[in-house]
């Protein structure tokens, strides 16, 4: 599992670049599946479970990763971008990021001794700063990176201590490893398996593909924001890593069915899997487009608690792993009526 989830948040795979994500999955699907790309991307899967489901259930992932785009390139050779989802200025500055070619650059900013007086501990916008690729003029920059080009960050996958891993693009490549185990499993009843393109900029895969799917219920598996550190405070902390999957009542797209919400701590009462609350009405997922594709759909969004999310060095703890995916196992079966 450690190696597979390896694999996939080292692959590069940016909004809109989710193919070679979306090439691994699809050959790591057993054969029993059936499955489609759409024209954004989607990679669709169905697999037939121990039952007939009475409703349609879909389950969701995202194989997108936020990152940077290039959008000038100046007569010295640095390299102007914007970011390509939401990243604070904070996880940036001096981070080294890798392009698709795997050219290498670093992201600076301007030094310390010329910073203006008073602006000395404030971090400057996105538009302040650059990409340096080692590059010393414009032809020989663009002789490796071209306007349009993406890049993520460029960090090691690592583990630490004895339960937590760190990694680039834990959101949301821990769901759509979820969602490859599940597939490589005997399940409950017969699901479709969605892993979603370009979440990151606005949830713009995940309509297109529940309009396509049309169920009655899905499971949206993701990452979200643990804020469990030393300077946060009761709701402030989000959810806390090591207390299992965080179950979302409502966020910044969603306000989820108080049925399901409740039959899912239900589940996990009665089946002693550890489970906790999102605290905090923040975010949004690929829920947001879902429910409201089509004549409407029954959303749950079970979270990975993830410190410094959409960071190059993301913080994620494999016991709440092991938490979801025994949740979402008893889900398929109570969602599907079997």
């Amino acid at each position: 599992m450690l190696e597979i989830l390896k694999t996939l948040c080292t692959m590069d795979g940016t909004s809109g670049h989710e193919d070679k994500i979306r090439e691994y999955i699809i050959a790591h699907l057993p054969a029993d599946c059936e499955h489609r790309t759409d024209a954004l991307g989607n990679l669709i899967v169905f697999k037939k479970g121990k039952q007939e489901a009475k409703n349609k259930v879909m389950l969701a992932a995202h194989m997108d990763e936020v990152g940077v785009i290039v959008t000038h390139i100046d007569e010295k050779g640095y390299l102007k971008f914007t970011t390509v989802g939401g990243i604070t200025p904070a996880v940036l500055a001096g981070r080294c990021v890798r392009f698709e070619n795997g050219t290498v650059g670093v992201l600076g900013i301007k030094p310390i001794h010329l910073t203006d007086k008073g602006d000395e501990g404030n971090l400057p916008d996105t538009d302040k700063m650059y990409i340096d690729i080692g590059a010393d003029t414009r032809e020989e920059a663009e002789a490796k990176v071209a306007l349009g080009d993406v890049a993520v960050f460029n960090e090691e996958f690592i583990t630490l201590g004895e339960n937590k891993v760190c990694s680039k693009a834990l959101d949301d490549r821990m769901g759509c490893l979820a969602l490859l185990t599940l597939l490589n499993e005997e399940i409950a009843a017969d699901a479709y398996f969605v892993f979603t393109v370009q979440e990151e900029i606005g949830l713009r895969g995940a309509g297109t593909a529940a309009f396509q799917v049309a169920p009655d219920f899905c499971i949206v598996l993701e990452g979200t924001t643990a804020a469990d550190l030393p300077d946060a405070d009761g709701v402030k902390k989000v959810c806390i890593q090591g207390n299992g999957a965080a179950v979302s009542f409502m966020d910044r797209s969603t306000l989820y069915p108080p049925k399901l919400y409740k039959r899912a701590w239900e589940l996990a009462k009665e089946n002693n899997i550890p489970v906790q609350t999102k605290t905090m009405v923040a975010g949004g997922n690929d829920a947001g487009a879902i429910h409201k594709a089509g004549a409407g759909v029954q959303v749950l969004t079970v979270n990975v608690p993830c410190r410094y999310i959409h960071s190059g060095s993301s913080v994620a703890d494999l016991r709440d792993y092991d938490s979801l995916l025994q949740l979402v196992r008893l889900l398929i079966g109570e969602l599907a009526g079997v």
